[in-house]
């Protein structure tokens, strides 16, 4: 995914504003967790690998290269949500190294849902690149059968949760978020499938912004903000349903938020900065810019987008990005931005269930005008 929250913890202290039942803490000095969960990751590879496969000798060496490829080369934003928010929410008498450790460990949970998801994100969109190098199933022509590695990336989260967490209280509550948030993101990645007629000739009379929201929601949302922000909430023992209602409904609208951004950035963005070549229009995707673009197009501009919209040519493909310039799709973007992010920082002040803004804020303003 995209880097936006690498600089999250340059700043070295923060004046962190606490749950309504925990006394307010003194400025809490922040390492950088990017280094420190790299600096865990040779522990988590090894918990996921040595001595847990003696009589399969290929497989151990098969995981080994599947998660050394796949894992950790990631800008790990959903990791540092996780622990940043944790360290907002715990009880300053949680904040032991010891629990900040497992923080981290949910954290690499988290990166190793992300890889999962990816792998076969990326075989299904017939994508090219991923992180700046070729997708898994493109490298060393292993083909269909990465099908096979992203589900085995996805059972090793739950190897590791219950390694760490399998005698703690909220074990299940990390296990049922997993399961709710994998199943509706597959919900998600579905009707995106749908929408696009799977590949083929898309139905653009099916791309409306409510079906666009609902994918929005389902396929990003969810696992990149709601996720990362819940295990944090369940780490810390919150209990109050209203928290976790409040949370998400922020953390959603970040989530479309930062959408629109992959979007834009897909069909505008630099490959060179992005670390991947766009495809939207290629597959044929109910995209934020094809949407508002079929609202605004005239008969004759929409009969561009049907002859064009969805295929591999591309001359056809640059007809669709011409349209998009012709109808101010760059200029309607950044207003976009700009008044969402304003309404999402009016939403977050009026927060009201006693969970600490901070961490909302440092979020959306790390996916502020980024372009990448």
């Amino acid at each position: 995914m995209r880097k936006f929250l690498m600089t999250v913890f340059n700043k070295r202290v923060f004046n962190v504003r606490m749950v309504h039942t925990v006394p307010q803490r003194k400025l809490i000095n922040i390492k950088d967790e990017n280094q420190e969960l790299m600096a865990l990751w040779p522990r988590v590879f090894k918990d996921l690998t040595v001595g847990r496969h003696t009589d399969l000798p290929d497989v151990t060496r098969w995981l080994s290269k599947l998660l050394q490829y796949n894992v950790p080369g990631g800008k790990k934003n959903r990791s540092l949500i996780l622990v940043y928010a944790y360290k907002q929410f715990a009880h300053p008498n949680q904040l032991t190294d010891g629990n900040i450790r497992l923080a981290r460990i949910l954290g690499w949970c988290n990166e190793m849902l992300q890889a999962f998801f990816l792998i076969e994100d990326d075989i299904v969109d017939r994508s090219k690149t991923r992180r700046g190098q070729p997708c898994w199933y493109l490298h060393d022509n292993i083909g269909t059968t990465a099908v096979n590695d992203g589900i085995l990336i996805e059972q090793m989260i739950y190897q590791l949760l219950r390694m760490h967490f399998g005698d703690k209280p909220y074990y299940l509550d990390f296990v049922n978020t997993f399961l709710d948030i994998i199943y509706k993101s597959m919900v998600g990645q579905t009707l995106d499938l749908l929408s696009s007629n799977h590949a083929k000739k898309p139905k653009l009379n099916l791309f409306t912004m409510d079906r666009y929201n609902a994918i929005v929601n389902y396929k990003t949302a969810y696992y990149s903000f709601v996720m990362p922000v819940t295990l944090a909430m369940h780490l810390a023992g919150i209990k109050d349903k209203e928290m976790f209602r409040q949370a998400t409904n922020i953390l959603l609208e970040i989530g479309n938020l930062f959408q629109v951004q992959d979007d834009y950035l897909d069909c505008f963005g630099d490959p060179q900065v992005t670390g991947k070549v766009g495809t939207d229009i290629e597959q044929g995707k109910c995209s934020w810019l094809v949407v508002v673009a079929l609202q605004r197009v005239t008969s004759e501009q929409r009969k561009i987008l049907e002859e064009c919209y969805g295929t591999n040519d591309m001359e056809k493909v640059a007809r669709v990005k011409q349209l998009y310039r012709d109808l101010g799709l760059q200029t309607t973007y950044s207003v976009y931005e700009e008044e969402n992010y304003n309404l999402i920082n009016t939403h977050i002040q009026q927060i009201s269930c006693g969970l600490p803004h901070d961490i909302f804020f440092k979020i959306l303003n790390k996916i502020y005008r980024r372009n990448m």
